[in-house]
């Protein structure tokens, strides 16, 4: 387990996490993430192939022990969104989801940072690279906040996605520690 402050992380448990994340990824200011109208069964079994897979990983973001988001990664060079993309040595490949919860007002900031640092903790991380769906404002204008490097614009048709993705960039030389 990684601390920071109040927010710490800790990776999925398959089972016992699956009806949180059902929670948070069925309402329809998550439809970009692409599980509305799944069974908590369906959310279970997908994170479960997430735990087994050597190049994804899940974990809960929480603050001060109460969970308040989804931090995955992937690697670029074996996932195939890496296709869209110029790829680089050290990138890692993060979708985050942010629970829609009182405990996060005025604490997002925090949160992201605290996610953040846990990539770059790891030596090998050079380079964060995310790619929101482009209609997802919300995603878009936190990137923004954070200073992200906008990257191409693309249609990331993939075997489990299908949307207008906008590519952006956080070297680690653009965090500070």
């Amino acid at each position: 387990m990684t601390t920071t402050t109040a927010v710490t992380l800790r990776p999925v448990d398959p089972t016992a996490d699956a009806a949180l994340l059902h929670s948070w990824v069925s309402p329809e200011r998550a439809a970009f993430w692409g599980m509305a109208g799944m069974a908590v069964e369906e959310v279970a079994e997908i994170y479960g192939y997430i735990a087994d897979q050597e190049h994804l990983a899940a974990h809960l973001l929480l603050l001060e022990d109460h969970p308040v988001g989804l931090l995955q990664t992937y690697d670029p060079f074996v996932d195939e969104i890496g296709a869209f993309y110029d790829r680089r040595p050290g990138d890692v490949g993060v979708h985050l989801l942010l629970a829609d919860d009182a405990a996060r007002v005025r604490r997002t900031g925090e949160i992201v940072a605290a996610g953040l640092r846990f990539l770059f903790a790891d030596p090998e991380c050079g380079r964060l690279v995310m790619e929101p769906d482009a209609r997802n404002a919300a995603s878009l204008a936190l990137l923004g906040r954070l200073g992200a490097e906008r990257g191409p614009l693309v249609d990331l048709t993939t075997s489990i996605s299908e949307k207008p993705a906008q590519f952006f960039f956080i070297p680690r030389e653009s965090v500070s520690s």
